[in-house]
This record gives C-alpha cells, sequence and structure tokens, in this order.
C-alpha cells in the first residue's frame, strides 16, 4: 500500500516538473458581452498554454457562450471544460483558480485534493457570497492573485490568513492613437448605466451652447469595436466606485485620449494630478466635461497632460514582461507544490 501511494506521489511530481499539471481556471459566462476581468483571466491562461503549461478554463453550463466575438478566436483554443453533468478530473498536483465572485463554490471544493487559488480583482465582492465570518482559508484556499499592490493591501486585512501575489493586468495593442485630429465625441464608460443617462441629460440640459458635442455609451462591444470607437473621442468620461484597478482609464490614455473620471473608493496606484481630470464627486462631472471643451476648443489642452498619459500606460502596455511574470509565478507554484510532495515522501521514509 505504500509503495502504491509513493508510486503516486512520485507520479504527481513529474506531472508538476513537466509543467503538464492542470490549471484550472473558474470563469463567469458573461453571454457574449466584453468584462475587463474575464480578459485578464483569458490573458494569463493564453500565456501559460503558449509557455508549455496546461491550463483550463472551467464554467458552469454547456451553453458558455465564449469569447471568441468580443475577445478573439484565438483564446477559445484554450482548452474549455464545463461543470455541469460532467464528472470533473482533478488529481493533487492541479491547480483550481476562483475568482472572488465564486465566493459560494469554495465550500462546494473544499475536499477537492488539488491546490486553490483565489482570483481576486474586485475588493468589492470577496465576502459578498460567503456566510458572515466565513475565510478563504477555511475553504484551503490560502493563496491570493490580484491585479495591485492597494487592493492587496486592503484585502490582506480581511483576508488575514492569505498570502498574496501580483500580476499587473495588460492594456493591448488594440489600444493605440489615432493619425488624424479626434471627433467631437465624448465617450463615456460607468458601471451603472444610470450614470451614463444622467450624464448626457444633465450636460445638455445645463450646456445647450454644446448639444452639437455627441456622447457615445462604449459598454457593450468587442475590444475591435470598442478601440476603434474610443480613439475617435477626444475626451472620454469614467465612474466606476468600486473599480479594483481601472482598465478603461488607461484603455484611454494608451488611445491618446484625456480622461475625466471620478475617483474610486480605493484610488488605483496609477492615478495622479498629471495625467487625468480625477474628481471626487460625480455630480460636478458635466461641469468639468464643459471647463474641458471649452479649453479643447480653444486649442487650450498642455501637452504634458498626453506626455504624463504615455508615461503611465508605459507600465501596463509591456507584453514581454506581463508574459514573464505569469510565467515566473506559475512556474513558483508548480515547483512549491513539488517540493512539497517531495517532503511527504521523506517524511514517509524517515
Amino acid at each position: 500500500m505504500e509503495n502504491l501511494l509513493k508510486e503516486k506521489v512520485l507520479k504527481s511530481i513529474e506531472v508538476l516538473k513537466n509543467k503538464q499539471a492542470r490549471i484550472y481556471f473558474l470563469t463567469q459566462d458573461t453571454k457574449g458581452n466584453a468584462k475587463a476581468s474575464v480578459r485578464f483571466i483569458y490573458q494569463v491562461a493564453k500565456t501559460l498554454k503558449d509557455a508549455g503549461f496546461n491550463p483550463i478554463i472551467l464554467h458552469e453550463k454547456n451553453d458558455y457562450a465564449g469569447v471568441a466575438k468580443w475577445l478573439g478566436e484565438e483564446y477559445m483554443n484554450i482548452p474549455h471544460r464545463v461543470i455541469e453533468g460532467q464528472n470533473l478530473e482533478i488529481s493533487p498536483e492541479d491547480f483550481l483558480i476562483v475568482p472572488e465572485i465564486f465566493g459560494f463554490m469554495m465550500e462546494q471544493v473544499k475536499q477537492l485534493p488539488c491546490a486553490k487559488v483565489v482570483l481576486a480583482q474586485s475588493y468589492a465582492y470577496i465576502v459578498e457570497t460567503l456566510q458572515p465570518g466565513q475565510n478563504w482559508a477555511q475553504y484551503g484556499f490560502f493563496k491570493c492573485l490580484t491585479t495591485t499592490t492597494k487592493q492587496q493591501e486592503y484585502v490582506e486585512t480581511v483576508m488575514r490568513q492569505s498570502s498574496f501575489d501580483i500580476i499587473k493586468p495588460l492594456i493591448t495593442d488594440s489600444f493605440y492613437p489615432k493619425n488624424v485630429p479626434p471627433m467631437p465625441i465624448i465617450g463615456v464608460h460607468t458601471k451603472n448605466q444610470e450614470d451614463t443617462i444622467n450624464i448626457i441629460k444633465t450636460f445638455y440640459l445645463k450646456f445647450p451652447q454644446y448639444r452639437w458635442f455627441t456622447f457615445r455609451d462604449l459598454r457593450g462591444l468587442s475590444e475591435k469595436e470598442f478601440a476603434n470607437s474610443l480613439r475617435d473621442c477626444f475626451v472620454s468620461v469614467w465612474i466606476d466606485d468600486e473599480s479594483g484597478f481601472g482598465t478603461f482609464p488607461l484603455e484611454s490614455m494608451a488611445s491618446e485620449v484625456p480622461v475625466i473620471g471620478k475617483i474610486p473608493n480605493i484610488q488605483p496606484e496609477w492615478m495622479n494630478d498629471d495625467n487625468g481630470v480625477w474628481i471626487t464627486n460625480k455630480t460636478m462631472i458635466c461641469d468639468f466635461i464643459a471647463d474641458y471643451i471649452q479649453n479643447w476648443l480653444e486649442d487650450n489642452i498642455k501637452t504634458e497632460l498626453y506626455e504624463n498619459m504615455k508615461k503611465t500606460v508605459e507600465n501596463y502596455t509591456n507584453k514581454q514582461e506581463f508574459d514573464s511574470t505569469v510565467i515566473s509565478l506559475f512556474e513558483n507554484y508548480l515547483n512549491v507544490r513539488a517540493d512539497s510532495f517531495e517532503q511527504q515522501i521523506s517524511k514517509t521514509e524517515e
């Protein structure tokens, strides 16, 4: 019996060292709508697949819409598995990456023998689906992946038993400046559609002289359509109080479109006074839009703003750096897991 167990553990070690351990990424079905948090999962998984690892996108239902329409067909080449009606194959050497929004599933996977990691991209949801008093460690999730230092600092005050690693999100090369002057279009991206509607209606009531400026709601588009629409704008507007990172402002900066935004509850580490127009009260946004329009019409936008935008976004557009971080991190995960198995064998022999 002991020899059989030892053989299984040795097999697990071999699988880990050959980078063939299954890395399951539990993924939300957006029903074909673009979502930055899901894009991040696919970017990480694709980097791992290209580097010879064994990532698998795990989804709940058979009717999973996928991401081909809004992210690209190449991302659907990553292996996919469905939970519904299937006996999912999980081995001790495997990894299960669970987003914070799936907290309710942690109890269901508590007894699985694999390594478990929380992916916390939005601090606002870390306790939403947990019972009062429960934490990730109770379900065997002692490791957390997140996207920013600021977010880590908050989350670790809540989930104190977990250790943390950071992968900075990647702004893709879909976002780049237009080589012709922008149009009088104001791009709007808000978490709640009511905010977009209120901004548009309020602005036209307060500033009827600018009715010839057009607002464009940038939600619900594929990445390519979104990037093309954003490039047409001369300024963008952003409201997301619970943002854990803030992808949209950086995509705007990469497109050389200045941003007027409300500072979220946790101010992103990339945000400073020189790379955008940041306000504390969303009721003031229409006034700031009108002020920006006037300066734009008078050709009075400082070149320093564009220079600072470029410097800011450069920290998030380096794919080589993103790939290196992902590969190094998961190599370490696999090596640590293999070492723990080797220690088990040593203790058994002793």
